[in-house]
């Protein structure tokens, strides 16, 4: 906006900025700071950093491989472990690179992102390493023998990088080349093929999307005897045009833009988004369609169906091991798990899981039959589960409680939302307790992301064992009912959102769980999104309200570090039409100085290069223009997660249950 007064807080490291920053954290600590306060960042950062949590594990070839932080580790520890050393309570651990002694050496805040390891000989890694825990990283190769940096080896400076092993000696690589290499939301335009020894300068292009489009990447699967090269051409955030390249030549697979699209060995996955009519054969949205790849490639194959979604069941994710089918559905938001035979399609049930519980296959095995998954609940810690995909599955692990759960009740109610749909909410409440307390209600509401019912050691330590009541909103925007959960809140149907959030907070006060002055709500990133429409459109709901890392100037949004690849959910300001109802709930231009306001304590980070740090810092001062109860922190660091380390985390942690207690009556 031209009139926009704050415009100068965008300057993300500006002198002036930072300066503002620093004037806001400064107040904030010394009033939320105190014995109470203190208290609760050591419970906190006694769940993060306690060596009894389950270390999980992938496996690469004859190791399971963990990354790990603890009070000695703050920065973590990439290692590995046998699995009959992993059955005991003490395995003995390999380490490969500590990134404490790392950041040490090279005098930097390197913050772990993650190692693309080649398969199947294991032998090189590619790992990447950002500054602060931003986004961008930069990427070193690494010895998986000597366990060491490889001299010479593939190197690249900080970008948003996306980068895979084409062999020993070749990557395909999508950075930061110079001009026009990336999209218009920062991301890799082209993909090229980069040899070892040369310089970086004359790798060869492979693929090239548009300015306009996401991002464009390229993976390699080396499973012998099914090797493949895919490009991904993502032309929004939701929608993927998916190719096979082979000697040198790009062929499209025949499927839906936005269905999602993989292969393993033998056969093609599908899952959609969308109804899709082939002309011979209709399939509804939401189901998972397999076929033999190569029969399908050519023509010669139909599709069958692996699974068809209900009106209360969806699929929420799935693992391959090496001929069966490990698929994790949602039935009313609680996991089922089931195994599927590869070709005969049929399934039987993983039993013993209780319900209102969230599981999840932590790793599978995609050249043997090994899996393991965790299950946990709000009220109870995760059990990792162990074994083969079909066969028996015994408890391998076992997370300890952080908290006593004893008086805890788990019950599962619906709201009624503007529209009359019935939302569902978990509500973690105390049996034995007399009245109405305070109460913390969280959601997130886009994306397609679903929230599930799994066990936090922090928010039942912090607030649960205090008698706090905690409620999560599954509302639409979401993924817990599958895609046209999600697709029904997208762009200008974005309103839904707040109108089941809302509908939620209402029924909570109508069930007498808690009254107006004792509900709280908190959100991160789109749910902070969220926050900022209740606090302008719903502000007569709450009695508190965090907003962390949030969206909140919806007339800028797209133009801000990766804001340009969430035009296909909130639509684009730039389009008359679309800012006509964006318009409507952009916090950032609903702020009143007239109406009553809840308390709210912003929280973003300086490091945040997803997004952008600019719109907490000027929605906050447009409050405080207006007069309206508001407190800002800004970490230094910290990456969209809002935390570099375990004890930033529990700084962070302590800030916001410190607030919500002082506000919410505790």
């Amino acid at each position: 906006m031209a009139d926009d007064p704050y415009l100068w807080l965008e300057d993300i490291t500006g002198d002036d900025a930072l300066d503002w920053v620093r004037r806001h954290n400064e107040p904030t600590l010394a009033d939320l700071g105190g014995e109470r306060f203190e208290l609760m960042r050591s419970e906190a950062l006694e769940v993060l950093d306690t060596d009894a949590r389950i270390p999980y594990v992938r496996r690469r070839g004859g190791y399971l491989y963990n990354f790990w932080r603890d009070a000695a580790n703050p920065r973590g520890l990439w290692r590995r472990t046998t699995l009959e050393s992993y059955r005991t309570e003490e395995p003995e651990w390999e380490v490969l690179i500590d990134v404490d002694a790392l950041a040490r050496a090279d005098d930097e805040n390197w913050v772990w992102a993650g190692a693309d390891v080649l398969d199947p000989d294991h032998s090189r890694a590619l790992v990447s390493l950002s500054r602060g825990g931003a986004d961008a990283a930069i990427v070193r190769e690494f010895d998986m023998r000597s366990r060491q940096f490889v001299e010479g080896g593939f190197e690249l400076p900080e970008a948003k990088t996306a980068i895979s092993w084409e062999d020993e000696d070749t990557v395909l690589v999508g950075t930061e080349f110079g001009d026009g290499a990336l999209t218009e939301s920062g991301y890799p335009r082209l993909v090229k093929r980069w040899r070892r020894g040369t310089p970086l300068a004359e790798a060869e292009t492979v693929f090239s999307g548009d300015a306009t489009d996401v991002i464009v990447t390229a993976s390699v699967d080396r499973t012998p005897g099914f090797e493949r090269t895919m490009v991904r051409r993502a032309v929004d955030f939701f929608n993927d045009e998916v190719y096979e390249l082979r000697d040198g030549e790009l062929s499209r697979i025949d499927a839906p833009t936005d269905a999602t699209v993989s292969a393993h060995r033998d056969w093609l996955l599908i899952e959609l988004r969308s109804d899709w009519d082939t002309g011979t054969e209709q399939y509804r949205a939401g189901s998972l369609l397999a076929a033999h790849y190569a029969e399908y490639r050519n023509g010669t194959q139909q599709l069958q169906v692996v699974f068809e979604p209900d009106e209360h069941t969806c699929l929420h994710h799935y693992a391959w091991t090496r001929d069966r089918l490990v698929v994790v559905t949602l039935a009313d938001v609680a996991s089922r798990v089931e195994v599927y035979t590869a070709g005969e399609w049929t399934s039987q049930p993983v039993p013993g899981l209780p319900d209102n519980t969230n599981t999840v296959v932590v790793a599978a095995d995609d050249l043997g039959e090994e899996i393991f998954l965790d299950s946990s609940g709000f009220d109870t810690p995760s059990r990792l589960l162990h074994g083969t995909a079909g066969g028996e599955l015994t408890e391998i692990k076992r997370a300890p409680s952080f908290f006593d759960a004893a008086d805890l009740k788990v019950d599962q109610h619906f709201a009624t939302s503007a529209d009359g749909t019935k939302i569902p909410y978990f509500v973690v409440d105390h049996r034995h307790k007399q009245a109405p307390g305070p109460t913390l209600l969280g959601g997130y509401g886009g994306f397609e992301v679903a929230r599930t019912p799994g066990y936090d050691g922090v928010l039942g330590r912090l607030w649960l064992s205090r008698g706090g009541t905690y409620v999560l909103a599954n509302i639409r925007g979401g993924g817990e009912y599958g895609p046209s959960w999600h697709t029904q809140a997208m762009r200008e149907g974005r309103h839904l959102v707040g109108e089941d959030f809302a509908a939620v907070a209402a029924d909570l006060v109508e069930r007498g769980i808690t009254t107006v002055d004792q509900l709280g709500a908190q959100g991160g990133s789109n749910g902070g999104l969220l926050m900022g429409i209740m606090l302008t459109q719903y502000p007569h709901l709450f009695g508190a309200l965090v907003c962390s890392v949030p969206l909140l100037d919806m007339r800028r949004f797209h133009l801000l570090l990766a804001g340009a690849s969430w035009v296909a959910e909130y639509g684009n300001p730039d389009d008359a039409d679309d800012w006509e109802f964006i318009s409507e709930y952009s916090p950032y231009q609903n702020i009143s100085s007239e109406r009553r306001y809840p308390p709210v304590l912003i929280t973003t980070s300086t490091r945040d290069d997803r997004v952008h740090p600019g719109h907490a810092r000027k929605m906050t001062a447009a409050l405080e223009e207006a007069g309206q109860p508001v407190q800002y922190y800004e970490n230094i660091e910290g990456g969209h997660g809002g935390a570099a380390d375990n004890s930033q985390a529990a700084f962070r942690a302590a800030l916001i249950y410190e607030f919500l207690w002082r506000k919410l009556g505790g």
